[in-house]
């Protein structure tokens, strides 16, 4: 940390040698921790120059009728986060609460604005989404945040296991040499996929055929990526795309490099949407149910906002394989 930024919560709790919870409680004299701990966090602030935001800090005694959403900025025009933002919408209507959409512009001002917020698919390089996590307000992640600080909730999926049951499913279908277009590992949900990848080729010992793409890259990369994985490697009679849109952006690459989808290339996609459905042939994917993803987080944060669930709180939210002709070799 250099001189010029200020002091974290999260900086004070490292030093302190306790939870962000615990420092936080500590500031705010709420009582939940000893006497002795308060006053060794009190101290470890002074001395580190920590201020914090007594306007955040008041959140717990008074509501503002209004919830935080931050999403990834480069992928708001896709399928699934504009579903994801419509659950949570949904939910915080039914609690009678409004949704603001939070961007680098609202840092750190607009926290005394608003009760909680909800972070889909936080990316660890992100810095509003580290200010957004060492605010003092409760945060919800959908899926785990990887870089430093730990949200008050977090909805998770079982990615590992829906992969498997993809590859499985393509091993059945004939595929012998199956290679994986992944999303980068700047999120939980595109470092999981890569692992899980590179550990299923491992155990049905088969050569892994991974190439990462850095995340919210544009259709043409991908196209550059697919063209290049089938000229440097004809074997190749299964592709899964990881990234949302990679699957039908790929379409024409596959048949210009005269291979028939169904026939001999297996095609899939880790994220589904309403247009593999109507690609010709419609497109194998896994069902992330992002409505339900969205509504899900924000009934983990009003549950924290009221009290009925603890910090540190992991809620799992079901996904499922959308079977299509892609996958079913002629």
């Amino acid at each position: 940390m250099s001189k010029d930024e200020p002091v974290t919560l999260i900086a004070v709790a490292r030093v302190a040698g306790v939870s962000k919870t615990t420092a936080s409680d500590a500031l705010r004299d709420s009582g939940r921790v000893s006497e002795r701990t308060k006053q060794h966090v009190i101290a470890v602030a002074r001395r580190l120059g920590y201020s914090p935001n007594p306007a955040a800090r008041s959140l717990r005694r008074a509501s503002t009728g209004v919830i935080g959403l931050h999403l990834p900025e480069i992928l708001t025009r896709s399928e699934y986060y504009m579903s994801f933002v419509f659950g949570v919408v949904d939910e915080a209507a039914r609690h009678n609460h409004d949704v603001t959409l939070l961007t680098s512009n609202h840092l750190p001002g607009s926290f005394h604005r608003v009760d909680g917020v909800i972070l889909g698919d936080p990316l660890e390089t992100d810095p509003v989404v580290r200010g957004l996590i060492d605010s003092s307000v409760p945060v919800v992640t959908c899926e785990r945040f990887t870089g430093e600080g730990a949200p008050a909730g977090v909805v998770l999926s079982d990615h590992a296991a829906m992969l498997e049951e993809l590859l499985d499913h393509l091993v059945a279908a004939g595929a012998r040499h199956v290679a994986f277009l992944a999303s980068s590992t700047v999120t939980d949900w595109g470092r999981t996929l890569q692992r899980t990848y590179l550990d299923w080729s491992e155990r049905h010992r088969r050569r892994p055929r991974l190439r990462e793409m850095a995340f919210g890259s544009p259709s043409t990369v991908t196209q550059d990526n697919v063209r290049a994985l089938l000229n440097a490697d004809p074997e190749v009679d299964a592709l899964v795309c990881a990234p949302d849109g990679a699957a039908a952006a790929v379409l024409p690459v596959v048949r210009a490099a005269g291979r028939t989808i169904g026939r001999d290339l297996l095609l899939a996609s880790c994220v589904d949407s309403t247009a593999l459905a109507h690609t010709d042939p419609p497109i194998t994917a896994i069902d992330l149910r992002p409505r339900d993803a969205g509504s899900e987080c924000a009934r983990l944060l009003f549950d924290l906002l009221s009290g009925e669930a603890e910090t540190g709180t992991v809620r799992t939210q079901p996904i499922g394989l959308v079977e299509r002709a892609s996958t079913r070799m002629a």
